[in-house]
């Protein structure tokens, strides 16, 4: 099934998907739990449109390619361009959705090319490796600063965040995008993922949610 923006009462969203812009470790006990350091900068990397599925319905992993990884993230859905140093009404005009989202990952590939000093993209830009359900209204949110972001596998909480615990805040976080590369109507932000990440397994069944928000039932085929 092919991706296409949408809110979640069904409505198509009419401008197309662009690319996905993400940030690394930016959730501190996520960092110490890959023994990372803490980035001095925001730590950014692109994923390309290609990659994105629909959560509805299951997806499938790459199970083939070594272990799989989830990293719930808070995702946000730009509805217009920003300039590149967009003031912060600005920003928060250009916002038109959340949604809870899963950034896949190739964690055995990754390590091995962190250790050769290479680039990621092999490890997070494979077909299938940003997941993403339809978005709720960023009128639905009073405080960006107050947004929970919650995975359940096979009934178990896996990871458990909130926007209050990044080191670097949406909205500062996308003005600092900005000014790195052009940000359009339809690109979608991941925000970082918070502690717990792990495998996936065909057959996990998932419960991905912006708790109060929204929620979403889905399963790895």
């Amino acid at each position: 099934m092919s991706y296409q923006h949408q809110y979640v009462d069904g409505t198509r969203i009419h401008f197309a998907l662009g690319k996905v812009v993400c940030i690394g470790r930016n959730y501190a006990e996520h960092a110490k739990e890959l023994d990372n350091p803490i980035p001095s900068e925001p730590l950014l990397f692109i994923k390309p449109g290609s990659c994105v599925v629909p959560l509805a319905g299951g997806f499938k992993i790459p199970t083939e390619r070594g272990s799989v990884h989830y990293e719930a993230e808070i995702a946000v859905l730009l509805g217009k361009s920003l300039s590149p140093k967009p003031s912060e009404e600005e920003v928060l005009d250009a916002i038109s959705g959340f949604a809870p989202a899963l950034d896949l990952t190739l964690r055995d590939l990754q390590g091995q090319l962190k250790e050769k000093g290479l680039p990621w993209e092999r490890a997070k830009c494979f077909d299938g490796a940003c997941v993403l359900p339809p978005f709720v209204p960023v009128s639905a949110f009073e405080d960006l600063a107050d947004i929970g972001i919650r995975l359940t596998i096979n009934g178990e909480v896996r990871q458990d965040g909130n926007s209050a615990l990044m080191l670097n805040p949406i909205v500062p976080m996308i003005q600092h995008m900005a000014s790195q590369f052009s940000l359009q109507a339809g690109d979608v932000i991941l925000t970082g993922t918070p502690a717990g990440v792990g495998p996936f397994n065909v057959g996990d069944e998932l419960v991905l949610e912006l708790p109060g928000v929204s929620r979403f039932e889905s399963r790895v085929l």
